[in-house]
């Protein structure tokens, strides 16, 4: 769910493109849960996404990258910047 790596963390994520409102919404199994309002259409989700994990991480959106997943709704996202306890917190309210 959240992995260190150099200079940041991985996280794994599962997306709900197509929702009334974007937000987090817990867990999905092993995956953090996302609800996006974009739909999957011409990489929105994508786009969206990126921008929401930057705002709840409190990072640029440039320190946010899509590393597995562009298709998929499990996805791999990679923040610089960030610790895996601050992601905990952040992203999970541990």
């Amino acid at each position: 769910m959240i992995r260190p790596v150099a200079g940041g963390v991985q996280l794994l994520l599962h997306v709900q493109p197509g929702a009334r409102v974007t937000a987090l919404a817990g867990q999905h199994g092993d995956a953090i849960k996302v609800r996006l309002a974009a739909p999957p259409v011409d990489g929105r989700a994508n786009e969206a996404l990126l921008a929401f994990v930057a705002e709840v991480a409190g990072v640029a959106p440039r320190a946010v990258r899509l590393i597995r997943g562009a298709s998929s709704r499990q996805k791999v996202v990679e923040v610089d910047g960030l610790t895996p306890e601050g992601a905990a917190e952040l992203f999970l309210g541990e």
